[in-house]
């Protein structure tokens, strides 16, 4: 799968350009269009459960895994190269935003921030799942920013920075899990872009990222792994280590041609040969990079699309 296929992917890559640089506004992007900060706000990441699922589905996701497995080029090493870089300036910016969190906490009414961080949330999640839908609705940065409004009480805001080294140190585990996500991405890179149907992955992902927000909204507990046992669910169905071989070969159906078939004629006369050579001609042919075709055909589209 190529990132043009990823809404959110393609999206960025038409703006930054670059398979390193895509990957750094990808993972950075929650750190700066508030979708980080508002979870550090609202306690998305007090548990251990929560941590993972910060770090997987918000700093990972099916967009760096897209950008990693059809955008970056190189040997394995330049790869986790430039994957390590990108982390060192995600970890840091990430403990500097959870140490300044108190202060914007302290101007917000947060039960209404809250509301509006689930949005944000779910917003993504449509966004990733469907380029269509995601035409639709408003950029995350901008519902951050009505949230801000809606929720703001100017009296109340303070200067400090945060003495909760528990809440700096859960912010930057999450961002370390994020990077970690990457790296083993990267290292396997080789085999997962034949063994792991992206699309698949892009959307499961999408559903486990619209379950994150229900502990927001208090619909389930906060440290009831739900968002988890989705991603692991659709890492499971994505898992496809023939997928390579059926995109490339026809399948063999088993079915036993007729004489004429087996003998290499076929009905209107002639060879198989000229036949295989005309059927040929509507076979696809990569690009020099060995790039999926960006244009997807009804058979190709997966079944939810």
């Amino acid at each position: 799968m190529s990132s043009s296929q990823h809404p959110v992917a393609l999206s960025i890559e038409r703006r930054v350009g670059g398979a390193t640089k895509l990957l750094a506004t990808i993972m950075c992007l929650p750190l700066v269009d508030g979708i980080f900060p508002a979870l550090v706000l609202t306690g998305a990441m007090d548990s251990a459960v929560g941590i993972l699922q910060v770090g997987l589905l918000i700093f990972g996701g099916s967009a760096t895994v897209a950008v990693i497995l059809a955008e970056m080029d190189g040997t394995r090493r330049e790869q986790v190269t430039a994957v390590l870089g990108v982390g060192a300036i995600l970890v840091p910016v990430a403990a500097i935003e959870a140490a300044l969190a108190p202060t914007i906490q302290s101007a917000l009414t947060m039960p209404v921030f809250e509301r509006f961080a689930g949005l944000v949330i779910l917003a993504v999640a449509a966004k990733t799942a469907s380029a269509r839908v995601g035409d639709w609705l408003p950029r995350p940065a901008v519902i951050v920013g009505l949230g801000l409004v809606a929720s703001v009480v100017p009296s109340g805001l303070s200067v400090t920075v945060s003495t909760d080294l528990a809440l700096v140190a859960r912010a930057t585990a999450a961002a370390a899990v994020g990077v970690g996500f990457a790296l083993l991405v990267a290292l396997l890179a080789p085999w997962l872009r034949s063994a792991v149907d992206i699309d698949r992955f892009r959307f499961g992902s999408a559903v486990a990222l619209g379950v994150l927000p229900l502990s927001i909204f208090g619909l389930v507990p906060g440290d009831a792994p739900i968002a988890l046992a989705v991603l692991a669910v659709t890492a499971l169905l994505a898992f496809d280590p023939d997928g390579s071989d059926l995109d490339d070969n026809a399948p063999d159906t088993g079915e036993v041609l007729p004489d004429a078939q087996a003998a290499g004629t076929v009905p209107d006369g002639g060879s198989r040969a000229d036949a295989d050579i005309v059927e040929g001609d509507d076979e696809p042919v990569d690009d020099e990079h060995g790039r999926v075709s960006n244009y997807i055909t009804d058979d190709e589209r997966a079944p939810w699309l």
